[in-house]
């Protein structure tokens, strides 16, 4: 019984060292792919895709100018186009 709680002792103490080298391989693997500017360009245009998609304001046109100042809006999508 000795025998098996030391022979389970060295195999976790040998697998955590040998884990632990693989899970600093991989971390640093995920900080250079999350850091590298390409990675960043990718998620900047996602991010302003998705935040187009979702405005809430709606993208308005102009209708009618009422003088040198003022004019009217509507929105794109009840723009009626001939």
């Amino acid at each position: 019984m000795i025998r098996l709680v030391l022979a389970a002792g060295a195999a976790y103490v040998l697998g955590a060292k040998a884990g632990r080298g693989r899970y600093e391989q991989i971390r640093k693997t995920a900080a250079a792919v999350a850091g590298s500017p390409a990675t960043r360009k990718v998620l900047d245009v996602s991010r302003q895709k998705l935040s187009d998609s979702l405005s809430t304001q709606p993208k308005l046109e102009p209708m009618k100018t009422i003088d040198d100042e003022s004019q009217l809006y509507i929105p794109q999508d009840q723009l009626r186009r001939k």
